[in-house]
């Protein structure tokens, strides 16, 4: 028995050590491979490029409206998968509804340098805002962050700094360690994890109009974490809760859904005092 309880302890202990050592590559999956000219898969869209503030070269995509002024400029903070182009038929749907977009790529996604991390992500983040700000000037006033799954955690630490006109988060988590518990609910995850994007507790910094949409059928972020994210939020909060959608459904990326969520949001934020 002593033996056979050493041998569990051993094969815990590296298991332990496997997930400290590989954990980013659990939580991040880029797509690197070579994205296509803008204007290739969305009329009109320019390719740009976003410089952080430790030296890396980001590409992005600036998306203007099919028409007219833009009514807002939406920043597009995506999720942990893919690149920018698995997020041109949301660009589409925006600019079809007045809406400027900004997609880019994090730090090791589309072609882009760097290795992905918590920190990392915060400092493309910002180079994509200082764009928008710098370059497009975009008033704060006129500026939409909208976080996808891991981009919540994304857009809400940037907004306890640079508060936008309104904040859009789909399939938002309480924070990544309760993602990661209900997974792996064998594992320390909460004494193991490097990367938090404590989501809950950004939100309940950030006095904006919110609006947060999740699916009922969401097998990778638990549906009640994204309602929770809701409840804990200090700005006025609307909940789009669909029916039946899970994570990664062709409804989440585009579509009436998102982007009457987010011209409901557009017209709360340009009500707000």
């Amino acid at each position: 028995m002593i033996r056979v309880g050493v041998v569990a302890l051993v094969v815990v202990a590296l298991l332990v050590a496997a997930v400290w050592v590989l954990q980013r590559r659990l939580i991040y999956y880029p797509d690197n491979s070579p994205v296509p000219p803008a204007d290739r898969l969305i009329a009109g869209a320019e390719d740009v490029t976003l410089t952080t503030s430790d030296g890396l070269e980001l590409g992005a995509w600036y998306v203007p409206p099919a028409s007219g002024d833009p009514l807002m400029t939406v920043l597009v903070a995506a999720g942990n998968a893919g690149n920018r182009a698995d997020r041109a038929l949301l660009a589409s749907d925006l600019a079809a509804a007045g809406f400027a977009s900004l997609l880019f790529d994090y730090r090791g996604y589309g072609g882009n340098p760097g290795h992905p991390s918590e920190d990392g992500l915060a400092l493309d983040v910002r180079a994509a805002r200082r764009y928008l700000v710098d370059e497009r000037r975009v008033p704060a006033e006129r500026l939409l962050y909208f976080g996808e799954s891991l981009g919540t955690g994304v857009v809400t630490e940037l907004a306890t700094e640079h508060p936008p006109a309104g904040l859009l988060l789909r399939s938002p988590f309480v924070d990544l360690a309760s993602v990661g518990a209900a997974h792996y609910p064998f594992l320390p995850v909460r004494l193991l994890l490097r990367d938090r994007f404590p989501v809950a507790e950004y939100v309940a910094r950030i006095d904006v109009p919110t609006t947060v949409v999740y699916g009922t059928a969401d097998i990778v972020v638990p549906p009640e974490q994204s309602a929770r994210v809701a409840d804990a939020a200090l700005g006025p909060v609307e909940t789009v809760v669909l029916a039946g959608a899970g994570h990664n459904d062709d409804v989440m990326f585009g579509g009436a859904e998102i982007v009457r969520a987010t011209a409901d949001l557009a017209a709360r934020a340009l009500r707000a005092p």
